[in-house]
């Protein structure tokens, strides 16, 4: 079989975790990493066990000709990196938020579609084993319909505005960073059409939204997602339905899922994923299969689902004070 070559486009300290997850797929290799500063990749390649090192993203993606790429800058490079991997024909593997606003999407996503391109932000959570065991437990109807989902996210970021969490230059602010996850992980698990969204939020000195409360719609269910750089939360999500309710602490990377129910609301499973090594593998094996048959997309994580999110950051970004 031949090998499925990546490179990486950063070499931040999460691309060092897709270096690692790409060495426990068979049939798979990172063959190069890029960065603006060439010292900065070479010392992540040697770190990592990468062979070549670039100090320009175009010259690599023309020099290599991969497979696929990862790109792990910061959100304000996302949407020019992932045009410049579509213009060299490369499929695209980028980090969450994948995108600041709901153009920048269209865009990538309409080239994607017109030159049959592989392109999928990812959004690792969703194939995590607890959060489908989750997904299995709703479709089987193990708590009858969902009626309420409530989910949480929220830790004390560092505040300095020349770093990425409340740098608007950089992309930051809470939403891109982990009301993305909050969002897709309910819009994964609530499968029903949303039919309204509202939003509030507050935003920091530096100029990006630091807490907000999101409140969705669907057509049987209701759903608040809160999310904050300001105060250490209790991290789940929480799903009630008719005969009981299923619990996901830290759902951004679960590794357990509760099940309740019964008369008395008592636990009746409890999932330990004891199998997971590096949860990157999972988006990493659903890309490379997408591409080795053809596909643009993932069902996983469609298009529609990133540009849906994107959406709710143009919503956010609408209640930045004047």
């Amino acid at each position: 079989m031949k090998e499925f070559r990546f490179v990486i486009l950063g070499a931040e300290n999460i691309a060092g975790k897709f270096c690692e997850a790409v060495s426990l797929i068979e049939g798979a290799a990172v063959v190069a990493v890029a960065s603006k500063s060439l010292t900065k990749a070479m010392n992540f390649a040697e770190k990592n066990g990468v062979v070549k090192a670039y100090g320009d993203y175009e010259e690599m993606l023309q020099m290599e000709k991969p497979d696929g790429a990862y790109i792990a800058v910061t959100p304000n490079d996302h949407h020019r990196l992932s045009m410049l991997c579509l213009k060299y024909g490369v499929p695209v593997l980028c980090e969450k938020a994948m995108f600041r606003n709901s153009r920048e999407a269209r865009e990538v996503f309409s080239l994607s579609e017109r030159k049959g391109i592989f392109v999928m932000e990812a959004l690792w959570s969703r194939f995590l084993p607890a959060v489908r065991e989750a997904e299995e437990w709703l479709a089987t109807g193990r708590i009858g319909k969902a009626k309420l989902a409530h989910c949480t996210i929220g830790f004390r970021a560092d505040q300095d505005p020349e770093k990425r969490y409340y740098s608007p230059k950089l992309g930051g602010g809470a939403s891109k960073d982990i009301t993305v996850y909050a969002y897709e992980i309910t819009t994964y698990l609530i499968r029903q059409k949303l039919k309204n969204r509202t939003v509030s939020a507050i935003w920091s000195e530096s100029g990006v939204d630091e807490s907000s409360i999101v409140t969705l719609e669907f057509e049987e269910t209701l759903a608040s997602l809160m999310t904050t750089f300001a105060a250490d939360t209790d991290e789940r999500l929480v799903i009630y339905g008719e005969r009981g309710r299923i619990e996901l602490p830290y759902p951004h990377y679960a590794s357990e899922a509760f099940l309740y129910g019964g008369e008395k609301g008592e636990l009746l499973e409890h999932f330990r994923d004891e199998v997971t090594k590096n949860g990157f593998t999972y988006e990493i094996e659903e890309m490379i299969r997408c591409v080795e048959i053809g596909l643009c997309e993932s069902p996983v994580v469609p298009h529609s689902a990133t540009l849906s999110c994107a959406e709710l950051f143009d919503e956010i970004d609408a209640t930045e004070p004047e």
